[in-house]
């Protein structure tokens, strides 16, 4: 009986813990750093060009939706998935294919209020199914089967001419004039994304305090303590991979309405790389970690061209400067950016100590 009661007392802690949590959505405890931040991304328009806005905001909050897919598998889940840009290259397709798009004799031409969450799906049973494979595997191996199904799609969208349309793939491929508003327009797509990286980020923070997303965070800590409580550990990380695929999907629809168009090379070895290069460097342990990533890795990608022209170098070497900067971000700080920054806080932490221990004294 004692025992009874003492798994009694765990089961009600959780409801315990779902009352109170709620309080941790308070607007009085969002810090101020958080309002700052929200404030200028509001205002941003106001100071930024269309250029800064479209290409170089846009293109930020897009690969940081798509890398924090990645985030979440991995550092909540502990599983490190190389399909995430092809799951976002998959919904982009479907938007192409069910939608309106330059090759008229493809598209179907559907209303975007089916053509969208048919993406989504579309795209999340393939991420779910990957995920039903490569859940059974663990370390190099899921990076691996994740990798070889990324690879797998990228021929097969080059080859296929009747679905994919081959190498050429589509243009065209505009977002839909919702509201009377051209969602293509710098200031509209700049709000788009930006909303939708929000509630992305949002619904990460959430799934993490979920009874769900503790349960994974136990699955990546303890899979065999988590198997032997009576939890199914493959369905737990299934799901996992389900609620990434949607995250991905929606930043590839984003960036199939930023770019016009979609092509094989827009789900190539070399994207599905960038993910993991962005996730990295932002930080695997936070869910603003992909936003910090996406944005270094867009400014490299934009500017070094010039930097590296200026200085007599072929402009085409801006992936050195990427690499480069990863090694050395990955090299002082395994957790990125974030891991650097909780670094420079510790130090000043320690300084402050004595002096405090001082004015006590």
């Amino acid at each position: 009986m004692a025992a009874g009661g003492a798994i009694d007392t765990k089961a009600q802690a959780p409801r315990e813990s779902q009352r109170e949590e709620p309080l941790a959505w308070r607007l009085d405890r969002i810090p101020v750093q958080v309002w700052i931040v929200g404030f200028v991304l509001l205002i941003m328009p106001l100071v930024a060009n269309n250029f800064w806005l479209f290409q170089v905001f846009g293109w930020t909050f897009i690969l940081g939706m798509i890398a924090l897919s990645l985030m979440f598998l991995a550092g909540y889940g502990g599983m490190v998935s190389l399909i995430q840009m092809t799951v976002a290259g998959i919904a982009g397709y479907m938007v192409a294919i069910l939608g309106t798009s330059g090759m008229a004799q493809i598209s179907l031409g559907l209303p975007f209020w089916v053509y969208i969450p048919a993406a989504i799906i579309v795209a999340a049973a393939f991420g779910t199914l990957v995920g039903a494979l490569a859940v059974r595997t663990e370390g190099i191996y899921t990076i691996m089967i994740t990798l070889a199904v990324a690879a797998a799609f990228f021929y097969f969208s080059r080859q296929n001419y009747e679905i994919f349309n081959g190498y050429s793939g589509f243009n065209l491929v505009l977002p839909p004039r919702l509201f009377g508003v051209d969602w293509r327009q710098p200031v509209a797509f700049y709000y788009l994304s930006l909303g939708c990286a929000v509630l992305c980020y949002c619904a990460v923070l959430y799934v993490s305090r979920s009874p769900f997303g503790l349960a994974l965070q136990a699955t990546r800590d303890g899979p065999r303590r988590m198997a032997a409580l009576g939890y199914d550990v493959t369905a737990i990380r299934i799901a996992a991979y389900t609620f990434a695929s949607v995250i991905a999907a929606i930043g590839g629809i984003l960036l199939v309405w930023q770019n016009a168009q979609i092509s094989p090379g827009t789900v190539g070895i070399p994207a599905v790389i960038d993910i993991l290069v962005i996730a990295v460097v932002g930080g695997m342990r936070r869910p603003i970690g992909p936003f910090i990533g996406a944005l270094i890795y867009v400014l490299l990608r934009t500017f070094s061209p010039d930097v590296l022209t200026g200085f007599g170098l072929s402009g085409e070497r801006f992936k050195t400067l990427i690499g480069l900067g990863f090694l050395a971000i990955v090299f002082f700080s395994p957790d990125g950016v974030l891991g650097l920054w909780d670094r420079w806080k510790e130090r000043r932490r320690r300084r402050a100590d004595p002096l405090r221990q001082g004015g006590r004294s």
